[in-house]
């Protein structure tokens, strides 16, 4: 499945009644990954009040994993306004952690809702794009004279090529686009080359 994901981090900052509210919109391939930069901004920013966070795994329509945290606001102000943001873009992969420097004014669960949204808001205006292309690995065994083919095959649809080995044949792995796959055999069809589709 290919769906957009961030190119590179995205940071914003708002104010609000004195409390900064700083956005910053990353790329999360994994709840892993989310939580590794949450830890790594919590750093960056160790005496702000609150870092609050929301993330978005998989396809937007379909999204395999979400989840969100208040960090000690009232719940429901934070973590939640911050997912709505992400959950109507039509982005994934995307971990948004927004950090609060409290200003001495109390905002109201309104005004935080508010807040937490423009901020993950502007984040992720600013965010630059790029696809996630989902590729399937596949084996391949091949007399020598078809390897010229198998590599154009893989230039053509931006496949890449890893673990060749050469011996009576040449045995490759082969990742291809997901939709490029089934082309790919049919096209093999009538040549002798043996493929199986790999377990990574």
């Amino acid at each position: 499945m290919n769906y957009p994901i961030p190119a590179k981090t995205a940071i914003s900052e708002l104010e609000v009644k004195k409390s900064r509210f700083i956005g910053i919109a990353s790329h999360a391939d994994s709840r892993d990954a989310a939580l590794t930069i949450l830890e790594k901004i919590r750093a960056d920013y160790p005496d702000a009040r609150h870092h609050c966070w929301a993330y978005q795994l998989g396809h937007p329509d379909t999204p395999t994993s979400a989840a969100m945290g208040d960090d000690g606001e009232p719940s429901g102000t934070a973590g939640k306004p911050i997912l709505n943001v992400i959950q109507h873009k039509d982005v994934s992969d995307v971990m948004v952690v927004v950090v609060r420097y409290f200003g001495g004014i109390k905002l109201g669960a309104g005004g935080l809702v508010r807040a937490y949204s423009g901020a993950a808001q502007a984040a992720m205006a600013d965010l630059a794009i790029k696809h996630h292309v989902s590729l399937t690995a596949l084996s391949i065994v091949s007399d020598f004279r078809h390897e010229q083919f198998i590599r154009h095959f893989a230039d053509t649809h931006q496949g890449q090529i890893s673990d060749v080995v050469y011996t009576d044949n040449v045995a490759l792995t082969l990742h291809l686009p997901d939709e490029a796959t089934d082309p790919f055999e049919t096209s093999i069809g009538a040549l002798n080359i043996q493929v199986r589709r790999a377990t990574e």
